[in-house]
């Protein structure tokens, strides 16, 4: 029994002092895989090592691949130009943002869905209506189940709609309802920018000022276009005319400012103005631009222009006096001053005293053909075609230019010009005598310029400019401390081939500081109406002329114009004197 015990038949009992034996058939590295506990823990040990050095190493070849090879810069050539390393996400907007010269947006794109349907597959039209009139309330329910029993296969429901209106519409899960992307126009500031940027319709395409001007160059790139508007400078020039216009009961009015040097517009108001984020029964005296559209006989504000003329050419000199002791007669027809002096007058005091009778002499001293050709080049004949919004008009010009058309010219009547194209002028006045085409884009270098007068002309304009606010009709102007120098225009409105005398266009163009001019600014109100506080008088001294005064006053802080406050009476009378040297 014992024998059979210690047998070597049974592989599971060994006699005292005899060899172990081990089995290596499935060992790895000398040790059993099973049969022996020691050589099955050195096998796992050395799988874990083998799975960690594999692991590591693929982390070390992709840290070499992304750190090193990665950082190879890539030269494009001819040959490679359709190969790209990376494939950047289309952009779902298609028109591009407008900002200010801060880079403030004016104009953006948002995405958005349309809701269209096939009538073909709605399946219960009545009850398909009846939930989507539940989700759109702007809709009438009559009008949605006519588009869903609409024969065809596409009908437009809505488009534009919310986020919300279209999770409500998702859920609920009507067959033959689908969304089209798209993208809406929004116009962040409202009426800020109304007439200068203009408006898209509803397929996005713009439809006026800018908007259609630029339409091509917002769809065709996604970079921003900058412009030179101001929105801040913008936001307080509406402001101060409004309450202009509000004060003086007018029914309308117009602001541009604009840089001397440069011509570009930092800022341009058309009241009244609408909300180009809801265009809806907007009346179409709101719609017109009448700083680029609106012509009109500007008045005495042309009598800036009319003895620049006269000082360039030579022919007139500061100390020449005009006689102005009784109206002068023509042909067919008899100029007259308003409230005049009745006395022989200075070119200082033509323009201080506004003197018809004065700057007609000057222009028909000088003649025709030389006005017409110092008008033109100071673009008071064209269109301002470069300048970018869509409503833009012509000058209306006489058909014949005789005696008469010389003589009123030179004060501002016979000839119908926009606001923009004044303050685009005036600036060549007052500048040293370049004139440029005026721009809202920053950074335009495809504008035209030329010299239209001599540097001297430019700087005796200047002091006589001053003059007008200082002793003149433009002394509500005169902020203290910025050298305000302008001219004030009244002109009678031409109703049914007519002038009235109680319906009045009235204009203030000016520049500061006077002694280096920095800044324009033009203004116009259409029908001011007189008050007791203005002596029920309506001229633009009275009511444009205030109102500039505290715009200016305003906004030249802003622009960083640094107040003069030495111009006490004495300097101011001695810029007068100065005015009279030859």
């Amino acid at each position: 029994m014992f024998g059979n015990l210690f047998s070597r038949k049974n592989n599971d009992f060994y006699r005292p002092g005899e060899e172990i034996k081990i089995d290596k058939s499935f060992s790895l590295f000398g040790g059993t895989y099973e049969k022996d506990p020691l050589s099955m823990c050195k096998n796992r040990l050395a799988f874990a090592m083998f799975a960690f050095l594999f692991v590591f190493g693929a982390i070390a070849v992709r840290l070499f691949d992304v750190c090193i090879l990665s950082q190879t810069p890539h030269v494009q050539t001819a040959q490679d130009d359709d190969e790209h390393f990376y494939a950047l996400p289309e952009n779902p907007i298609k028109r591009a943002d407008i900002v200010d010269r801060n880079g403030a947006i004016i104009a953006t794109s948002l995405p958005t869905v349309h809701l269209y349907a096939n009538p073909s597959k709605i399946i219960n039209p009545q009850k398909a209506a009846q939930k989507l009139a539940a989700v759109l309330p702007d809709i009438r329910y009559e009008d949605i189940l006519k588009k869903l029993t609409k024969k065809g296969s596409f009908v437009y429901i809505k488009r534009n709609l919310s986020p919300s209106q279209q999770y409500q519409i998702n859920y609920l899960g009507i067959p033959g309802l689908e969304f089209e992307d798209s993208e809406k126009r929004i116009y962040p500031h409202k009426n800020l920018f109304a007439h200068l940027i203009g408006s898209t319709n509803i397929d996005n395409l713009g439809v006026s000022g800018m908007e259609k001007a630029l339409d091509e160059r917002l769809r065709e790139s996604d970079i921003p276009l900058k412009l030179t508007i101001d929105a801040g400078i913008q936001d307080t020039i509406r402001q101060g005319l409004a309450e202009g216009i509000k004060k003086f009961d007018a029914l309308g009015g117009v602001a541009i400012l604009m840089d001397v040097n440069t011509a570009e517009v930092i800022a341009m108001v058309s009241l009244p103005d609408y909300d180009p984020n809801n265009i809806n029964k907007v009346s179409e005296r709101a719609m017109f631009n009448f700083a680029t559209k609106g012509v009109y006989e500007p008045g005495s504000v042309l009598k800036v222009f009319n003895a620049a003329f006269g000082l360039d050419k030579g022919n007139i000199r500061l100390t020449d006096r005009f006689d102005a002791t009784k109206p002068l007669k023509l042909k067919y027809n008899t100029i007259k001053d308003y409230r005049g002096e009745n006395r022989w007058l200075t070119l200082q005091e033509i323009l201080i005293y506004s003197s018809n009778i004065g700057s007609a002499q000057i222009a028909l001293k000088i003649g025709k053909e030389k006005q017409k050709e110092f008008l033109k080049n100071l673009g008071l004949f064209d269109e301002i075609s470069h300048f970018e919004v869509a409503e833009k008009a012509k000058p209306m010009l006489p058909s014949r230019w005789g005696e008469e058309t010389t003589a009123t010219v030179a004060y501002g009547y016979g000839i119908s010009v926009t606001p923009l194209h004044i303050i685009s002028a005036f600036c060549a006045v007052v500048n040293g005598g370049i004139f440029r085409e005026p721009t809202v884009i920053a950074n335009d270098k495809n504008r035209t310029e030329k010299r239209v007068m001599k540097l001297s002309t430019s700087q005796k304009m200047r002091k006589l400019l001053r003059g007008v606010v200082v002793e003149g009709s433009g002394k509500r102007a005169n902020v203290l401390g910025y050298e305000v120098a302008g001219k004030t225009g009244t002109a009678n409105k031409l109703v049914n081939g007519k002038y009235v005398q109680k319906k009045v266009m009235t204009s203030f163009v000016g520049t500061f500081p006077a002694s280096n001019p920095k800044y324009a600014l033009m203004l116009m109100m259409d029908e001011p109406k007189g008050s007791k506080e203005t002596w029920w008088f309506t001229t633009s001294g009275w009511n444009t002329v205030p109102t500039a005064g505290k715009i200016i006053a305003t906004i030249a802080p802003q622009l960083n114009v640094k107040a003069n406050y030495d111009l006490d009476e004495l300097r101011r009378n001695r810029i007068i004197e100065a005015s009279y040297e030859r």
